[in-house]
């Protein structure tokens, strides 16, 4: 699969209709981003097989999401069937040697692999407004509870943590109005109920400690070979605003860790996103914008990103302008729409004399694909008419009880297991409510005069008061409401007191 700093894909097509060009990605190339397209049932998920087995035996860790199970094979040595053993034959791949990927299995939900947290700090409040689809006045309202978050000291962690900052942002929602702006209770109620909702989807596994470590994504195996991250997608799929906000959250956190390497020898990590266009829909143009500026420049971090999609058409331009090996599976052209994204892929391609880019793609049979890859000094290669190598791994999903043992053997087993929570704003936010209601009770309590030498008893003596069985004067009422009313302002001096001093 691996020949010298270049990985294998397959065999290009000549006019006689023999195949025997051989067709590779430059690794040293290999972080200038990729696409992956095709109609369903064309080869799409084979090839990206190939492709991150290719990365794993370099060395270079994988990234990618499993939407329907089957890419979990890549943990599992490939059998010599007839078709496989013939497509090796027809590619002059020799020796065809079957083996498996290193693999580590990931989970949000924890089922069919390790546990995958982030907190809700690293989420950010952009992120989170896209993943409860907030409007910009919830979505200010947010950014202004992240920022009291910061100044209070108030950890946001998990989902708990939000709702007790929210529930204390509308309780001073007029005291914070005067310093951040207005703060509408009726935003608070709105964001409080896109988080049951997303509570309901099971956000609340996904948010919390321990966090990912990024480093665990980045292994290597004792004989150099990157493990492929797969992410169990399928359940995952039935909320696709959380998949698509999870992956912008970990590249955005990718972006903001790794140190610049500039152009290195091979990539650091690799990323597959399967079903690409759910990255944008619907997003608002801030985040198409993030996702822009992310894919420019994570590039110079060693991080490669590859898109895998159905159609050309689900990636904005400007993001497709950044993608420069290019494997494209057939298309059909029956509506007027997938003749446009026929054109619009055929046109990305440097044109090859021998054949029309337009027509080849409509024809093109299952596990054939247009190869364009970058190579000497970042220059495209001219499209060839290519057919796949086949995977060394297997093809098909592994059984529950392969993927267990896989599971059993990760080298990050029991890290991620147990779910831990920490003080937080919720627990740091219960005791100051706590404390702030005890404190009351005692002002109440003394400004009542229900004991002696209490603070009632302190001012009446002190302005000549005293206290009468029977009727009270004019002079007496007047004076015990103001009594009362001196009591309370000390009281909320003394509470805003208390709760402005704990700092992080």
């Amino acid at each position: 699969m691996l020949a010298d700093d270049k990985i294998f894909l397959g065999a290009s097509r000549k006019p006689d209709d023999s195949y025997q060009e051989p067709e590779y990605l430059l690794l040293p190339y290999g972080n200038r981003h990729g696409l992956v397209t095709g109609a369903t049932g064309t080869g799409k998920t084979v090839s990206l097989q190939i492709l991150a087995q290719g990365f794993s035996d370099a060395g270079v860790p994988v990234f990618c999401a499993d939407i329907k199970g089957d890419l979990s094979g890549i943990a599992a040595k490939g059998e010599p069937k007839d078709f496989l053993l013939k497509r090796a034959e027809q590619v002059k791949l020799d020796p065809y040697v079957f083996a498996a990927a290193p693999t580590i299995f990931w989970d949000i939900f924890g089922e069919q692999g390790h546990p995958i947290r982030a907190t809700i700090t690293e989420m950010g409040p952009l992120l989170l407004s896209r993943l409860m689809n907030l409007t910009d006045a919830q979505e200010g309202v947010l950014n202004i509870a992240f920022r009291i978050a910061d100044e209070e000291g108030l950890l946001l962690l998990d989902m708990k943590d939000l709702q007790a900052l929210l529930t204390n942002i509308a309780e001073r929602a007029a005291e914070l109005s005067t310093k951040y702006g207005n703060v509408n209770k009726t935003s608070v109620g709105a964001i409080q109920r896109s988080l049951l909702v997303l509570e309901q989807q099971g956000g609340t596994k996904f948010f919390g400690e321990p966090a990912l470590r990024i480093a665990d994504l980045m292994r290597t195996t004792t004989d150099g070979r990157g493990f492929v991250n797969v992410l169990a997608a399928d359940k995952l799929m039935m909320n696709p605003r959380l998949y698509s906000t999870f992956l912008l959250w970990l590249m955005s956190e990718l972006f903001e860790e790794l140190p610049e390497v500039g152009d290195p020898d091979k990539p650091r990590l690799v990323f597959f996103f399967d079903e690409a266009h759910l990255l944008f829909n619907e997003a608002p143009k801030a985040l198409l914008d993030r996702v822009e500026q992310v894919v420019r420049l994570i590039r110079s971090k060693g991080v490669g990103v590859y898109f895998v999609t159905q159609n050309p058409l689900d990636v904005p331009d400007p993001v497709l302008a950044q993608l420069g090996n290019r494997v494209q599976h057939a298309l059909r052209a029956y509506t007027p729409r997938e003749t446009n994204a026929v054109k619009t892929a055929a046109d990305t391609f440097r044109p090859n004399p021998d054949f029309d880019t337009f027509k080849t793609i409509t024809n093109l049979s299952t596990g054939e694909a247009l190869v364009s890859t970058l190579q000497d000094k970042g220059v495209p290669s001219i499209v060839q008419r290519t057919l796949m190598r086949p995977p060394a791994s297997r093809i098909g999903p592994l059984t529950p009880d392969e993927r267990a043992r896989v599971i059993a053997a990760s080298p990050i087993a029991g890290q991620y297991d147990q779910t831990v929570d920490p003080e937080s704003a919720y627990e740091i936010l219960q005791r100051k409510a706590q404390e702030a209601a005890s404190v009351q009770e005692k002002m109440k309590e003394e400004s009542q005069g229900g004991s002696s030498g209490g603070w009632g008893d302190v001012l009446e003596s002190a302005l000549g008061g005293s206290r009468r069985s029977g009727r009270q004067t004019v002079a007496e009422a007047a004076m015990k409401s103001v009594v009362r009313s001196v009591a309370s302002s000390l009281g909320r001096a003394l509470v805003r007191g208390v709760l402005g001093s704990l700092k992080r």
